[in-house]
């Protein structure tokens, strides 16, 4: 079984950065491809951002583009989501998760983080 854990969010300004970290127990077939997702309130899930851990293959949401970027340290198993310009409406709580092949469809995931909060204040 393979854990996800999150780490980095919280409260910041419009216009401001923030790096959330995903570092996984484990590495399996079925942690080839790391996602973020984020779900705000009334909101359906989300796809953010996707990247293999190579970094080869990339998806990001029209939403974040220019804005936010993956990246993976293989070494300790930790893939991070740095969010710059940071909007209100980047508000949520965002989740990483691990799927086998690159998806934008939650459903497809097989582990998932617990998720942590990012609040953007205008």
């Amino acid at each position: 079984q393979v854990q996800l854990v999150e780490s980095g969010g919280g409260l910041v300004q419009a216009g401001g950065s923030l790096r959330l970290s995903c570092a996984a127990s484990t590495r399996t077939w079925r942690t080839t491809v790391m996602g973020w997702f984020r779900q705000a309130p009334g909101k359906e899930r989300e796809v953010v951002a996707l990247s293999d851990w190579s970094g080869e293959h990339t998806n990001n949401a029209n939403s974040v583009k220019g804005r936010f970027t993956m990246s993976g340290d293989n070494a300790k198993n930790t893939m991070y989501l740095q969010m710059s310009s940071l909007k209100p409406e980047d508000t949520a709580v965002y989740y990483c998760a691990a799927v086998s092949t690159l998806s934008n469809n939650y459903g497809d995931y097989h582990y998932w983080g617990q998720g942590t909060q990012v609040t953007v204040s205008s």
